[in-house]
């Protein structure tokens, strides 16, 4: 099952574990971290809270590990995700 989609709640710390990990799908902010619009099918660069944009192409597949790896990363817990 690969991930289709990839959210930043709110309560992000700014620490930069998600982006050291994988920057391929985050972007750490001055307030917050982005998902990049470049692996998102909206395109567009935010935290992608409130759209739930899919994963474009086979991002989801491609970058799982690294998205795995940038969640447990986390030391607030606020990167999510969905399967399918």
């Amino acid at each position: 099952m690969a991930i289709t989609k990839v959210w930043i709640e709110e309560g992000c710390i700014v620490c930069n574990a998600c982006e050291a990990e994988c920057p391929e799908v985050f972007k750490v902010t001055d307030t917050s971290c982005n998902v990049n619009g470049s692996v998102r099918e909206d395109g567009v660069d935010n935290e992608n809270r409130d759209e739930q944009s899919p994963l474009s192409g086979s991002n989801g597949t491609d970058l799982e590990a690294a998205i795995e790896a940038a969640v447990a990363g986390c030391p607030v817990e606020v990167i999510k995700f969905e399967k399918a």
